[in-house]
């Protein structure tokens, strides 16, 4: 497997700054449900030693990174009405394009997940976050197609965000960054598809957040893909994913060390680390169901009762040391700034907004689609997957609809890449083949 490599505007790193990072374990929004020792030491002395941002910085190692500047002194407007005059994306690509571009896929990443979706674990970037997906016969296969992963806009692992520096001050951007959409990450995206030379998608392929780019990107440029595969996501954010982020959000901004969101020249150890970590646990409770909870910790204890029987309130059930991991876990290698954006994003997302309803938004979806459901997905539940299969069939489109039998909730879709992995595959071949009878 070899990598493309097109020319752009690569960013150097000459210098290891002091806030360099030791690989920390992570994907999209998915871990593993393990607590233990490890959530204890962290609990009680870990903080010193996370640097206030874990966002990739101008100085750090790049790992498979590449990065290319998409918009430099022009003005590029958001869809809220701010504009940034410079934007850099961060994105790694797998395979080698064909000449002819037809067997480019992109990958779009949830919330908490960045370009790294396949890879051993390099300097700072940890394994991928798709690993079960890629391979030779698999959804994503690197000898078959050229994939593109990139870091979405509001990132913070290379791609234009609020850890980044704004040209106007020399300095972070921080609480000054606006607001983003979907729709601007989409733009953004479509912009790097033309610096690759690519045309046409093959696929545009995402879950959660990332299945909202996909389906804007069906709607937004109907043309410029072949085909849409969007897992365990919805044609518009509900109240109850609103609420649910709000309260994540929160729990950042009362953070005393957030210091209204500039809080990048502090020290190690005074970053909103306590706010980012709970906001982290809050979502961490609705990314898997009750039932893997219940199965991997029932009322098994951390920390023992001690022999006498009396109770304190630091007394953790092992439930509890798995959220404090989870929690620690995210702060040393995300950004509470970039957080709040994305997370904002995925509130406002709304394919019907400006184009009368969602009903007229998802007919300009002209392509095969690929819907899938998890069982027990609580966070988006299959029926906004079901809304979004019959829409799509009531315009007559060709959309393949699957639920996949999971206890492990929202999370699912990252993890039951031996169920997902050959569905998708099956679905593109059927792509490809319909693509060659034309």
């Amino acid at each position: 497997m070899r990598s493309a490599n097109p020319v752009g505007n690569q960013v150097s790193t000459a210098t290891t700054p002091s806030h360099r990072r030791a690989p920390v374990g992570r994907e999209g929004n998915e871990s593993p449900m393990s607590s233990g020792p490890e959530s204890a030491t962290v609990r009680d002395d870990g903080a010193a030693l996370i640097p206030v941002t874990g966002a990739w910085r101008v100085g750090d190692p790049l790992g498979r990174r590449k990065i290319v500047t998409l918009v430099q002194d022009r003005p590029f407007h958001l869809e809220g009405g701010a504009v940034l005059r410079h934007i850099d994306v961060a994105y790694e690509t797998w395979g080698e394009l064909a000449p002819d571009g037809s067997n480019a896929v992109l990958v779009c990443h949830a919330l908490t997940g960045d370009s790294h979706a396949f890879g051993r674990a390099e300097e700072i970037q940890s394994t991928g976050w798709w690993q079960g997906m890629f391979g030779p016969g698999r959804a994503l296969d690197p000898t078959r197609s050229f994939i593109v992963c990139a870091n979405v806009l509001g990132g913070c692992q290379g791609t234009t965000g609020p850890a980044s520096e704004d040209p106007s001050t020399g300095r972070p951007y921080g609480s000054s960054f606006p607001v983003v959409t979907i729709r601007d990450m989409v733009r953004t995206q479509a912009m790097l598809a033309d610096h690759l030379g690519i045309a046409v998608w093959q696929a545009v392929v995402g879950g959660s957040m990332g299945g909202m780019q996909a389906l804007e990107w069906a709607v937004m440029f109907p043309h410029r893909l072949r085909s849409l595969v969007a897992f365990a996501t919805s044609a518009a954010a509900s109240a109850q994913q609103i609420a649910w982020s709000m309260v994540g959000r929160r729990a950042v901004t009362l953070d005393p060390n957030f210091a209204g969101g500039d809080y990048y020249d502090r020290p190690a150890g005074h970053g909103p680390h306590a706010g980012l970590a709970v906001a982290r646990q809050i979502a961490q409770i609705h990314y898997r169901s009750e039932e893997v909870f219940a199965a991997k910790f029932g009322r098994k204890l951390v920390d023992p009762l001690d022999a006498a029987g009396s109770f304190r309130l630091d007394q953790r059930f092992d439930v509890e040391g798995y959220l404090d991991y989870q929690g620690h876990k995210l702060v040393g290698r995300f950004d509470a700034n970039t957080y709040l954006r994305l997370n904002k994003a995925m509130d406002l997302h709304d394919l019907g907004r400006g184009r009368g309803g969602v009903g007229r938004a998802v007919a300009r979806i002209v392509v095969p689609s690929l819907i899938m459901s998890i069982r027990s997905d609580v966070l988006y539940p299959p029926y906004q997957q079901y809304e979004l299969r019959d829409l799509l069939r009531a315009q007559g489109n060709r959309v393949g609809f699957y639920e996949i039998d999971s206890p492990d909730g929202h999370d699912g879709f990252l993890t039951e890449t031996n169920q997902i992995s050959p569905l998708v595959a099956g679905f593109l071949d059927g792509v490809n083949d319909l693509r060659r009878t034309k």
